[in-house]
């Protein structure tokens, strides 16, 4: 079983260092801290929601900012929070804020979370308009930290990203700290403190008010050349352990006992329909430390099989909530939340790694998040529970109220922002593979979440295409996919069109037209007869899901239609990027629109005018 865990870090740990050299960060920290500056009539409760924290918390590191349980105003307050790797890229963590009627990416950026974040940020990780973000939208406000540098210091392990205000200036800032100027230099190398705009980062000092040194496993911190020279060798080091791990582990598992609870129920691995009743789901996930909350995956929560296995009443047959291709989902309530764990077969180690990998790299609002694992007797992923189902099931099972059309391009522009994310926020890029409407979630709030990544297929930035085995379910492939095993972000570019025409019809992406399988047609067969048609209109009408009854915009429903043409089309250097599609469907869902002068419409003419 040591084993076993300490490869899933082997197998993390060389995706992190051989996928992508360019890394700047292989891991974060368990604690930094974030200097929030305090406007006037603040309330503690709102700063601990903000930053994800306790009020209790806060106070232990601020006894002498907090008066009668009310915060300073014009003081700051150091609240700390998890410092991760995000993406190899840099070390920061991504909070999840519910917008007010009128923010803007400027005023969460300089006012909500006083500059701690910047607008080039927040336009980043997320896919909102400028001057558009919806009233309750879930925005990811991400603010950097540091987990120290062993070459400036190893006597500060912990530190506080500290925006600069008017009036800072290195000397001052280096008194209130009692820290040598120079030292704190050296940590900002090139900044002026004096510049009144932007982050620096400063030694931060525990409840007891004392520095505690930097411990080198602990920083994540990259090693710049050291790091560049060695990687060759130790992606060599960890693939020959890897090998070894593998004949191991082979000649274990046929000697292994199954676990009492697998022998007293059917389980299976194979999905009959070809699609899962709750697809699993992932995104960034949530722990625990100290009274912090908002960890990513990086530091996701590592379950016991026994917490899983009573969560579950023994993964008894009532807290199954669906079956997929690599195992079973069950509903649980862990730790005060409520999850779905999906419990795997160890012949599915490489779909667990994948999406395990994939998920510690993206952390998007439309991106189901992880919250944990479990590596004893089965391979375990834990993710947050998703209260509606998947929109398969709303749209091809009973017992669901018909989503109303508003709703349905709701759901495609979420969806679409997912994928957006991560064919274009992300190093490397990731392709998903596995498109369809069994693999999108739908929560309380009737919003899109993509899940299930334990087919996703990386490639660099700048890559086109890869030729990669089959995988992925039929009547979502593209021709070029299908036939040659050509990959591309284009392959999820052809699903997400197929699942739109699954949006508008409520049919599936194949249907049967007879007895045998030569018999059955494809929803994108059945649409481009439709879209050919000298009056299009009438001839999509009457594809409608007749749930709709005549509640559906036509022109709306004929747009999205074209939309999902676009995204089919048999080349996939004519299909149109996921950004354009956020674009266009941004245009169709939006109240009010200029249909003569916006950008986003002339982006929509632009997609349907290509044939």
């Amino acid at each position: 079983m040591e084993l076993k865990k300490g490869l899933l870090v082997f197998f993390l740990l060389l995706e992190c260092v051989c996928y992508n050299v360019e890394s700047k960060c292989v891991k974060g920290c368990d604690v930094a801290f974030a200097s929030y500056y305090v406007s006037p009539d603040l309330s503690l409760e709102n700063i601990a929601r903000l930053m994800e924290s306790s009020i209790e918390v806060i106070i232990s590191f601020n006894e002498d900012n907090i008066s009668n349980g009310y915060p300073l105003s014009f003081y700051r307050l150091n609240i700390p929070f998890p410092c991760d790797c995000i993406g190899g890229e840099f070390l920061g963590h991504v909070f999840e804020y519910s917008a007010s009627a009128g923010d803007t990416y400027d005023s969460i950026a300089k006012v909500t979370y006083a500059n701690l974040t910047t607008v080039e940020l927040l336009r980043r990780f997320n896919g909102y308009d400028q001057n558009g973000i919806p009233a309750n939208a879930r925005v990811n406000v991400t603010v950097n930290c540091s987990c120290g540098n062993s070459q400036v210091s190893k006597d500060y392990g912990m530190f506080i990203t500290y925006p600069l205000r008017p009036g800072n200036n290195l000397h001052d800032i280096a008194n209130e700290a009692r820290l040598d100027a120079q030292l704190l230099q050296r940590y900002n190398p090139g900044v002026n403190f004096s510049k009144e705009s932007g982050t620096v980062f400063i030694p931060g000092r525990d409840q007891h008010g004392d520095y505690v040194p930097l411990y080198p496993r602990k920083t994540g911190l990259a090693r710049g050349a050291a790091v560049g020279i060695s990687i060759a060798g130790i992606c060599s080091f960890l693939l020959l352990v890897i090998c070894l791990y593998g004949k191991y582990f082979q000649k274990k598992e046929g000697e292994k006992t199954k676990l009492p609870t697998e022998n007293s129920m059917a389980f299976s691995t194979q999905d009959v329909s070809g699609s899962a009743e709750y697809e699993t789901s992932g995104s960034s996930g949530t722990a625990s430390a100290t009274g912090l909350t908002g960890i990513m995956v990086a530091k996701s929560m590592e379950f016991s099989y026994q917490e899983l296995a009573k969560a579950t009443n023994n993964f008894s047959l009532e807290n199954k909530i669906g079956q997929g291709g690599f195992g079973a989902v069950y509903y649980a309530e862990l730790r005060g939340e409520k999850t779905a764990i999906k419990k795997m077969d160890v012949q599915a180690s490489t779909e667990f790694l994948c999406e395990l990998k994939v998920l510690t790299h993206v952390h998007h609002f439309n991106l189901v998040r992880l919250i944990g694992y479990c590596v004893e007797g089965s391979l375990f992923l834990v993710y947050e529970y998703i209260d509606n189902g998947n929109l398969g099931q709303y749209l091809h099972g009973t017992g669901k109220d018909p989503l109303p059309w508003s709703g349905r391009v709701q759901i495609a522009l979420d969806s679409a922002r997912g994928l957006e994310y991560i064919h274009e926020h992300t190093v490397p890029v990731y392709i998903h593979r596995d498109v369809k409407s069994a693999n999108i979630l739908i929560d309380k709030n009737i919003r899109g979440k993509v899940a299930d990544f334990g087919l996703t297929k990386l490639i660099e930035v700048g890559g086109s295409t890869l030729h990669t085995r089959l995988v992925g379910t039929f009547g979502y492939m593209p021709p070029e996919y299908a036939q040659y095993g050509d990959i591309s972000p284009k392959v999820d570019v052809y699903a997400f069109g197929v699942v739109l025409y699954e949006l508008i019809s409520a049919k599936n992406a194949v249907l049967k037209t007879g007895e045998s399988v030569a018999e059955s047609k494809g929803l994108v067969a059945l649409f481009e007869e439709a879209l050919n048609q000298s009056n299009p209109s009438e001839s999509i009408r009457k594809l409608v899901d007749p749930r709709l009854g005549e509640n559906y915009p036509i022109d709306s429903v004929l747009k999205i239609a074209q939309l999902g043409r676009a995204c089919t089309r048999d080349n996939p250097l004519l299909r149109p990027s996921m950004r354009s599609i956020v674009v266009a469907l941004m245009t169709l869902s939006s109240p009010t629109e200029d249909c003569d002068t916006s950008y986003e419409n002339q982006t929509l003419i632009n997609l349907l005018s290509v044939r």
